[in-house]
């Protein structure tokens, strides 16, 4: 299984700021934030799968014109966004609306759309072949949200999503025996700490809080970084967490489980 970051930052600006987006193979998304957009046109009509943490326009904006560009691509074969049901609904009020964008759900017909919704639960397994699976995990934000553990049968990645303190990821993340990265955010600086209470983000002090929740070892890699705070954020996270020797995630960044 390879996973390519598509987008990694809290924003945007510049020519290598992209929201987050996580490629997986060829044919699955992680998110679908602004990085998407950075695919060519082979790319995008290759994707089978969406997989949502929640519906924060950082991490959907590509999403609603990725089905337009693909529609007349992928006839009989839509593509499924997978996300909590609490997730889809707001993506079937606010998105797909025909106000904000037209309903794929029912173009170019209701029995046959290039677009359709599959409601995920907490803890919830599925099966995308070849011994690959992606299994929704706990998150804490301030709408319904989840992370994602990502196993090649072999290896697997945690994906924390955008999250606050949460002491029920932890014991999901700690009984995965195969478990070789954690993907995790910390959106503020520490100066930022209560703002990133109240929009239920971390921030150094809190992601040292949140590490010594994990037992397992890993290679720790920070995502969510806000422009114009990465340097003084990333400073922070060696200074209070280097225990875990966290890295900044990467655009671009490849892992292979």
């Amino acid at each position: 299984m390879k996973i390519r970051i598509l987008g990694c930052s809290g924003g945007i600006g510049g020519r290598h700021l992209r929201t987050t987006s996580m490629l997986v193979d060829h044919d699955v998304l992680v998110d679908a934030g602004t990085g998407v957009a950075d695919l060519s046109l082979a790319e995008l009509g290759a994707i089978d799968h969406i997989f949502l943490t929640h519906s924060h326009l950082d991490h959907i904006a590509s999403l609603p014109l990725l089905i337009d560009t693909v529609m007349d691509m992928r006839i009989g074969r839509p593509v499924t966004v997978h996300a909590s049901e609490a997730t889809l609904a707001i993506l079937r009020q606010h998105v797909f609306n025909w106000l904000v964008w037209p309903d794929f759900s029912e173009i170019p017909s209701r029995e046959a759309p290039c677009l359709q919704f599959q409601a995920m639960e907490l803890g919830q397994r599925v099966d995308l072949g070849c011994g690959r699976s992606i299994t929704a995990l706990p998150a804490e934000h301030t709408v319904p949200a989840v992370g994602y553990l990502l196993d090649s049968g072999s290896n697997s990645l945690a994906f924390s999503g955008d999250t606050t303190s949460n002491d029920s990821f932890w014991p999901r993340v700690n009984e995965v025996a195969n478990l070789r990265y954690l993907i995790i955010e910390t959106a503020f600086s520490n100066k930022e700490r209560a703002l990133a209470i109240a929009s239920k983000h971390l921030c150094p002090s809190l992601l040292a809080e949140e590490l010594a929740k994990l037992v397992r070892p890993a290679e720790v890699f920070i995502t969510h970084l806000k422009p114009g705070q990465i340097e003084q954020t990333m400073q922070e996270i060696e200074e209070g967490v280097a225990g875990f020797k966290p890295r900044m995630l990467q655009n671009n960044q490849v892992f292979e489980l």
